[in-house]
């Protein structure tokens, strides 16, 4: 039985949802609770253990499990990613870089491995690990390259959704009215979505000085969290009812 969520339009409006929370969540204990990129790192590390290793264990799909461990790797991706930029002081861009080529290699290694990267069924251990992995790494990536885009780039907040945004409207054209591989296509939506949460995070939570919303980290995570908990019922009710089928 696949263990992983179907790839479906509701599926990408929950991976930008978890991602924003994502952002906004791991600023507010970073930032706004003051507990710091690498204390905050190793508590989110912890938390995503856990929850993978429940998932890893479990046998079956279970909605609010798997999106769990999807925002586990959002959270815990954006204060890594701050802790290299900011407390390593390597920059967004040489961060971006990094992650981009530790990326690469770990699709090189899933693809040598298991001789697929499709995303339709996730069964078995090691399949598995490279998947969450992976999404660990883009996710972490997403947050280096939505903070150089909204601050080093000069586009500013809205300025840097805007522009990831256009980019995922393509990737699903392209899907939608192209031959370009499917795989492929997949990967790149799925690691600009986190830029696009993490800039559109910033947004939300910045002051309005800075360009933002000034929603705070404490308010925008709420909402958010929220949202999620709402689409997440959701997809539960539908798999209980094509379980019963």
């Amino acid at each position: 039985m696949n263990k992983v969520a179907q790839v479906t339009l509701a599926f990408w409006v929950m991976k930008i949802c978890a991602t924003t929370l994502g952002e906004t969540a791991g600023d507010l204990l970073s930032m706004t609770l003051g507990l710091g990129y690498g204390a905050s790192t190793a508590l989110l590390l912890g938390l995503f253990l856990a929850a993978l290793l429940a998932q890893l264990r479990s046998k079956r799909f279970h909605p609010a499990l798997y999106w769990t461990v999807i925002l586990a790797t959002s959270t815990a991706g954006t204060t890594m990613s701050d802790f290299m930029d900011r407390s390593l002081e390597l920059g967004y861009l040489l961060g971006s870089t990094l992650l981009a080529s530790a990326l690469v290699a770990m699709l090189l290694l899933w693809k040598a491995s298991e001789k697929s990267l499709s995303v339709d069924h996730i069964q078995g251990l090691r399949s598995e690990s490279f998947y969450w992995a992976t999404i660990l790494v883009s996710n972490t990536l997403g947050t280096a390259l939505g903070d150089y885009l909204a601050d080093d780039s000069g586009l500013g907040f809205l300025g840097g959704a805007s522009v990831i945004g256009g980019a995922i409207l393509a990737i699903a054209l392209a899907y939608k009215w192209t031959s370009l591989n499917r795989v492929a296509l997949f990967w790149l939506a799925f690691v600009l979505t986190r830029p696009f949460g993490a800039t559109f995070g910033d947004l939300l939570t910045k002051p309005l000085d800075d360009g933002g919303l000034a929603l705070g980290t404490q308010g925008a995570s709420l909402v958010l969290a929220s949202i999620l908990t709402v689409l997440v019922a959701r997809s539960w009710r539908q798999h209980r009812v094509l379980a019963r089928q």
